[in-house]
């Protein structure tokens, strides 16, 4: 997710109102984007630009199936979703520790040794990494992955508002516009078009408003972390970080799900393909085709979050469903 994307070539600036927009929709479930320190420069040729554009498709189409193989976890081994988040945190969190050694270690080394920077990784870590992982996992666990991945992807009207509050402005009409796409494309969603019920358990319905707003703050709080210290080093010490706060809770150890050789294989996709590769893939992309593109493209993770619900989960969609899915997807190009 997220949804989790990314304004026009944003990675370098140091401003934080237009930039809180810039990682809007790609981190749903996923990271901070990358930084200055960490941008490789590629030539916009027609051929990287093809790459780019496949590399940023194949990351959001990987995000969109690991909502469905979390769900997968959750409905046919009775993972439980803490569990599911503490294992992925710790171990996601291990591998971008890894490349950072490897890529960047002094500035791995730097934000080790930086204490003034502890309790803003500490609230990073809890705010975008727990509580998006925790409310995202839940909000799949009582819709489905399709649902959940499109509610995620209402974090950009939380930055539209921050955005607003800090320049104090209100929306353009463009915005406007896409802010009422969104209210009547979730008010769709949850009712199914008749007002006087809701269709989607009410429970469900707030942990996904509660991940969007979550997600929202991933694009806000480790901003001049990852400026100072890089994507990488920081995503790495915050998802290890928040690993540790649940494991004394969780204790993975003790409440593992029976898991076959099938298990075993979706909980490694879901570290391995789901999160570190596909954050991978799309930051490769991002970096060939630059940030807006890659927002746009983004749009491929709840797309195969929802064909994947509905080929592997069994998940039932009304006609009201997709025209509420349409809704929020079109909000995505409007509040850019």
């Amino acid at each position: 997710m997220v949804c989790d994307g990314c304004r026009p070539d944003g990675f370098a600036r140091k401003d934080v109102v237009k930039p809180a927009v810039k990682h809007i929709v790609k981190q749903s479930k996923t990271p901070a984007a990358e930084s200055a320190p960490e941008t490789a420069s590629f030539e916009r040729t027609p051929k990287a630009m093809l790459l780019g554009a496949m590399l940023v498709l194949l990351g959001g189409v990987l995000w969109g199936i690991n909502a469905t193989v979390s769900k997968l976890l959750m409905a046919d081994y009775h993972a439980d979703p803490l569990w599911i988040a503490c294992v992925r945190e710790l171990a996601a969190g291990a591998l971008f520790l890894a490349c950072a050694g490897v890529r960047t270690p002094k500035l791995l080394a730097g934000a080790v040794r930086d204490r003034r920077s502890y309790p803003m990784l500490l609230l990073a870590a809890l705010t975008c990494v727990l509580f998006v992982q925790v409310s995202y996992l839940s909000a799949i666990d009582w819709t489905n992955s399709g649902t959940a991945t499109v509610l995620q992807t209402l974090n950009l009207l939380f930055v539209l508002a921050y955005v607003c509050i800090r320049g104090r402005r209100w929306p353009g009409l463009r915005e406007s516009i896409g802010v009422a796409l969104a209210f009547t494309g979730t008010v769709l969603i949850a009712t199914g078009g008749d007002l006087s019920t809701l269709k989607l358990p009410l429970v469900g319905l707030l942990w996904g408003l509660a991940d969007a707003a979550c997600t929202a703050a991933l694009s806000i709080l480790p901003a001049k972390l990852i400026a100072r210290w890089g994507n990488l080093a920081v995503n790495g010490i915050m998802f290890v970080i928040s690993g540790l706060v649940l494991t004394p809770f969780v204790r993975p150890w003790a409440s593992a799900p029976q898991l076959d050789w099938f298990g075993v294989l979706l909980m490694v996709f879901t570290v391995v393909g789901g999160t570190f590769g596909a954050y991978w893939l799309f930051l490769a992309g991002v970096m060939r085709i630059g940030s807006m593109r890659g927002t746009m493209l983004g749009t491929s993770e709840p797309i195969a979050a929802t064909i994947s619900a509905v080929l592997w989960a069994g998940a039932v969609f009304t006609p009201t469903d997709f025209v509420g899915f349409v809704m929020i997807i079109v909000m995505v190009f409007l509040v850019r």
